[in-house]
């Protein structure tokens, strides 16, 4: 069995029309994929602006925006005829589903009718969302929904072992595998810090910067975030808030802490830059399974505090690399940034262990996981 010889419809919730980690790591995969030879076709809500052009062949699967003032997210309708016809036609030997959506249910049924392989890769902690937004009652329903999801697929593949300790205890009896990410080095490194940059934003050079990155939305934190700058603020410890991304949360976060600098959307070189500036990356988020900017910060040198969660305790050496924190403790966050906050020598000490235990993250090598494992599912259908 070659990689020439695998046709691979991969199912996303969001392959393109939103920019996040989790369709980031998706299009890396299907260039990996196909740079190899294999034949792939992909299935994904389409939106009438896309957030960056698609890897690979897209196919558009009807849809709704989400509810709840997340509109910018699309729900798929599962398959119809059309794209039921189209499947029939590409005659996929492996079907890939990222998400435990409408969608991602309809193709691992469609799969099994067919018995064709199915993997599915885990993603985001949907599970934990319905918090966020009022909904809580409704976890216990989305993680019953997860088990089903990945019990009825031939393989599963996950960021991190601490997600797949978790997704053993909702009840998840299919093989499980590690699909890693990589960090683009030759983009996050700590040669692209820039002074001149943050004297741009108003951040002084002897002002430590704390860093937010990624989308605003409620998910990632941002009121534990804006609770431990208040009290530092109250304590009196000097620092610059430095927030790197946007989101339907933004004008909510800016009320919150209102001497932030808000960069704004960053990519490419300037994400980069963005990154290695910072001097503290802050991630509360609860909701990661592998933590993208938590790599890409260490990788540039910027020690990290995040949320003692999923992600964080697979990427964060506690102590060494940065500080792992209970979730929602906001004495407990503010006073371990008052400590490095203090300690140049112990931001620097930090960040140089970051640096160093993040240069094991590879997007060859961890693509290449999934491409292997593509490949051992159908040697073993074969025997």
């Amino acid at each position: 069995m070659q990689p020439s010889d695998l046709r691979v419809a991969l199912f996303s919730g969001n392959y393109n029309y939103v920019r996040d980690g989790a369709n980031h790591a998706l299009n890396l995969l299907a260039g990996h994929l196909l740079a190899h030879g294999v034949t792939l076709r992909v299935y994904s809500p389409t939106a009438a602006t896309a957030a960056f052009e698609p890897t690979g062949e897209l196919v558009s699967v009807p849809s709704v925006g989400l509810p709840g003032g997340r509109g910018e997210y699309r729900l798929g309708l599962g398959l119809p005829a059309s794209i039921r016809r189209d499947l029939a036609r590409f005659r996929p030997n492996i079907v890939h589903v990222s998400a435990p959506d409408v969608l991602g249910h309809r193709a691992v049924s469609w799969a099994r009718r067919h018995e064709i392989a199915c993997l599915a890769s885990l993603h985001t902690r949907f599970e934990t969302y319905a918090g966020y937004y009022g909904m809580g009652f409704l976890e216990p329903i989305f993680t019953t929904l997860s088990r089903r999801f990945y019990n009825r697929a031939d393989q599963v593949m996950v960021p991190t072992p601490s997600i797949e300790a978790l997704i053993r205890s909702w009840g998840v009896r299919t093989p499980i595998e590690l699909w890693g990410r990589g960090v683009d080095h030759d983009r996050f490194h700590p040669g692209a810090r820039s002074p001149e940059w943050r004297r741009a934003l108003g951040i002084a050079d002897d002002e430590v910067a704390i860093g937010f990155l990624g989308r605003l939305v409620l998910e990632k934190g941002l009121d534990i975030f804006a609770d431990v700058v208040a009290l530092l603020r109250e304590r009196g410890v000097r620092h610059k808030v430095l927030v790197i991304g946007e989101g339907p949360a933004r004008e909510w976060f800016a009320e919150r802490v209102p001497d932030a600098a808000f960069a704004g959307f960053q990519r490419g070189d300037a994400l980069g830059r963005a990154v290695a500036s910072m001097d503290v990356l802050f991630n509360p988020s609860v909701t990661e399974t592998w933590g993208q900017v938590t790599s890409e910060a260490m990788a540039a040198g910027v020690p990290v505090v995040a949320a003692r969660a999923t992600g964080a305790v697979d990427l964060i050496d506690d102590g060494v690399t940065g500080v792992l924190v209970p979730p929602r403790d906001v004495t407990a966050y503010a006073n371990a940034f008052q400590r490095i906050i203090h300690d140049a020598d112990l931001r620097s000490a930090m960040g140089a262990a970051g640096r160093a235990k993040a240069q094991r993250y590879r997007w060859d090598t961890a693509n290449q996981a999934v491409l292997d494992a593509y490949l051992r599912m159908l040697e073993r259908r074969g025997r």
